[in-house]
């Protein structure tokens, strides 16, 4: 039976002791602040290790999303999320309405969401770009962009 790889997002820190006890239910990887976990789940498909690791796991840690850590051959994550039940109540009502179910409904937002993201930042970063070429050339900015990106960032900025 195939291991998924699966990320564990908590929505807060775990205590050292409350981490030791998960890990004997199943082997855990921890970030340095514990809120981020890693663990190996053998299931037929990511959807069940998904499944199995949340029934295992979901009563003893204040697990937020699972995630698998590689993408599939479509190029796609998978995304469990345990909503609370108004949100889902929500959620399942507005699929009904959109003649769709939950996942797609859900998966349509998501993809929605992230394109008007991009769209955004184009615009934001076009702003910017051109606030800069009205005060020098072309040929400065660009060199003063490969001299960033040469750099290494401490963290994106937002």
């Amino acid at each position: 039976m195939p291991h998924h790889a699966l990320e564990i997002t908590l929505t807060r820190p775990l205590p050292p002791p409350v981490l030791q006890r998960a890990a004997r239910l199943l082997p855990l990887a921890a970030n340095h602040d514990a809120t981020r976990l890693m663990a190996l789940v053998a299931a037929k498909t990511p959807q069940r290790a998904a499944r199995r690791l949340r029934r295992r796991l979901g009563t003893r840690l204040p697990i937020d999303v699972i995630t698998t850590h590689y993408p599939d051959a479509d190029h796609s994550v998978l995304l469990d999320i345990a909503f609370p039940p108004t949100v889902h109540a929500a959620l399942t009502a507005g699929a009904r309405r959109a003649q769709q179910t939950p996942e797609r409904f859900l998966e349509l937002a998501v993809h929605r969401a992230l394109a008007e993201h991009a769209d955004r930042e184009t615009e934001r970063l076009d702003h910017a770009v051109r606030h800069l070429l009205a005060h020098t050339t072309p040929a400065y900015l660009l060199a003063a962009v490969g001299h960033a990106l040469t750099r290494l960032p401490e963290r994106p900025t937002l």
